[in-house]
């Protein structure tokens, strides 16, 4: 068992390479795209030990868990109608605060403010050093331009001003830096020092199991199950989950080149699922630079066809629900992979870079896939979804979320500190 700083540590030090990569990639597409951005964090938003350079914050925050890339101009809903007006006063005056600017546009401070705020996102004024209420121009004022135009040429550097593809390649970029990585892990692990499965060969047999009481031995291998073919060690125990407890299989198994068909009545394990008993003898598989690529895109596919099939296959849900772990679970499995040694540590990275990619494309706000489908309907739409019924579809998404999170977190420590697996 490990102490809780080896798990601290290495659930850190994980956690910030995921999103190093994750939002990195949205960093990199805004920059191509010549978008500002205005912080690079690494944890959630809180205390820091920041740098800045002159575009951009980069730093690690109180709690490194998680991370973020601060873009201008991705607050939800249309533009204020003022926001164009606001800008020509700001630009015009060269110094404004909340409470002369309503007086120049006729508003409230409130709306003012607002408008202030979205500008300094935008970069087109910033804070006034002196003061806590002002800010400063920082365009030019140019009197060939009106306050349209002038509006038109702050938007040029924010994620509002890109058209709704390049938006949706800045969502989509931290997902694919996180499947080309997971790709590249797995090739290069692949290729150099093969890999280790499962095979149908049984090792040993679990006295008193399912299995045991029906007959079958070590050395068996298995053939069949309930009269369908078995080639490989995954099928076999993906089928058996779609089992319950209790329930009788037959087990199609081949000894001293004889096949014989038993019947098991399944047993239960500690998650309560179906289980038979048996434990496969463990073979080294080599393979070459592009049979490992092929490997690697096919365990992509398969992540993907899992987490996606989920959705509509109540027997999968509950198998992916009993897989799946948290914070906690991750913090302690690559714990054990770095003590394993660095081949293992970086196997968990490609696994973790590659889920959280996929889990990424869920169209389910406040995830980048459901971004891309916010920005899909306000393509077909011709106009911005309402800022209320964005925060609200958001709001939903995270109470899914953060529901799912803690169900499994609290299976992760009932699984780690309470049942000590």
């Amino acid at each position: 068992m490990f102490n809780v700083l080896d798990i601290v540590f290495w659930g850190v030090l994980t956690f910030s390479i995921l999103v190093l990569l994750h939002e990195g990639g949205h960093f990199l597409a805004a920059r191509a795209f010549g978008v500002k951005v205005h912080e690079f964090m690494i944890g959630l938003p809180g205390p820091r030990i920041a740098i800045k350079t002159k575009s951009t914050t980069y730093g690690i925050t109180a709690i490194p868990l998680g991370g973020y890339v601060r873009i201008a101009g991705m607050e939800p809903g249309a533009e204020d109608e003022l926001l164009a007006r606001a800008l020509k006063a700001v630009t015009t005056a060269g110094r404004m605060d909340a409470h002369l600017l309503a007086q120049e546009l006729g508003t409230d401070e409130e709306r003012a403010a607002s408008l202030l705020y979205t500008l300094n996102d935008w970069g087109a004024v910033s804070p006034a050093d002196n003061d806590k209420v002002s800010y400063l121009a920082t365009m030019q004022e140019d009197q060939d331009l009106g306050a349209t135009e002038l509006l038109d040429k702050a938007r040029l550097v924010t994620y509002r001003g890109l058209n709704t593809w390049q938006r949706i390649a800045v969502l989509l970029m931290g997902i694919l830096v996180n499947l080309l990585t997971a790709i590249l892990v797995f090739t290069v692990v692949l290729a150099m020092w093969g890999y280790y499965q499962q095979s149908l060969t049984l090792d040993d047999v679990q006295a008193g199991s399912a299995a045991a009481l029906a007959g079958i031995e070590a050395g068996d291998t298995i053939v069949s199950l309930d009269g369908e073919l078995v080639e490989e060690w995954l099928t076999f125990t993906q089928t058996l989950g779609t089992y319950d407890p209790g329930e009788a299989v037959t087990v199609g198994v081949e000894r001293d080149d004889s096949t014989l068909e038993l019947e098991a009545t399944l047993g239960e394990n500690e998650d309560g699922a179906a289980y038979l008993g048996v434990v496969a003898i463990i073979q080294k598989v080599d393979v070459t630079w592009p049979e490992a690529f092929v490997e690697s895109l096919t365990w992509t596919g398969l992540v993907f066809s899992t987490i996606f099939g989920m959705f509509f296959n109540a027997d999968l849900f509950q198998q992916t629900m009993q897989g799946s772990r948290s914070v906690v679970g991750v913090s302690v499995e690559v714990a054990r992979a770095a003590a394993a040694g660095p081949i293992d540590y970086a196997w968990w990275i490609a696994l973790l870079s590659l889920s959280l990619g996929v889990m990424n494309l869920l169209p389910i706000p406040p995830l980048d896939g459901g971004k891309i489908l916010m920005e899909l309907i306000e393509k077909a739409m011709g106009k911005p979804i309402e800022r209320r019924v964005s925060l609200a579809v958001s709001l939903a998404g995270a109470l899914l979320l953060f529901s799912f999170i803690g169900y499994v977190m609290y299976a992760d420590v009932m699984r780690y500190f309470v049942n000590g697996s």
